[in-house]
């Protein structure tokens, strides 16, 4: 049995799901990280979250955007593997699974992201180009990255 990607609206996500999902971004964004910053951005309500379960496990997550909230683009952000997973390569699934979401739930196929720049040969592999200098986000450094 393999991962089984859902996208849910905020209202949608049980409280489970939720709690499982803030769970894992802490992990990762936080604690693995070593970085403290607000999670919790105000964003969460606006976006469609997608996640992988695999059994019965929230594993994978990334939350989407449509234009004009985050960025001018659609974009996608938060993009997490649980790091007991890492060696599925579920991330390359996630961002298929983000970039097909986008396109299916808002027509878009402009997309812009905000990378960690240690991942950006994992976002060209999906057709993001660097479109900005290096900049510090919450004191990791960080580029621009868009998909036309």
């Amino acid at each position: 049995m393999g991962i089984q990607w859902k996208i849910k609206s905020f209202e949608n996500l049980s409280v489970n799901e939720l709690y499982d999902i803030l769970r894992l971004r802490s992990q990762i964004f936080v604690v693995e990280q070593n970085c403290v910053y607000l999670d919790l951005d105000g964003k969460d309500k606006l976006a469609l979250h997608l996640f992988g379960e695999f059994e019965g496990k929230i594993v994978a997550y990334s939350r989407i955007f449509k234009a004009g909230i985050s960025f001018d683009n659609s974009s996608i952000g938060r993009v997490t593997v649980d790091a007991n997973y890492r060696d599925r390569k579920w991330g390359h699934d996630l961002m298929r699974e983000a970039i097909a979401g986008i396109k299916s739930h808002f027509g878009e196929c402009k997309i812009t992201i905000g990378a960690q720049l240690y991942l950006k040969k994992f976002y060209e592999s999906h057709g993001f180009v660097q479109t900005s200098e290096m900049y510090l986000e919450d004191d990791i450094p960080h580029i621009e990255m868009k998909k036309e």
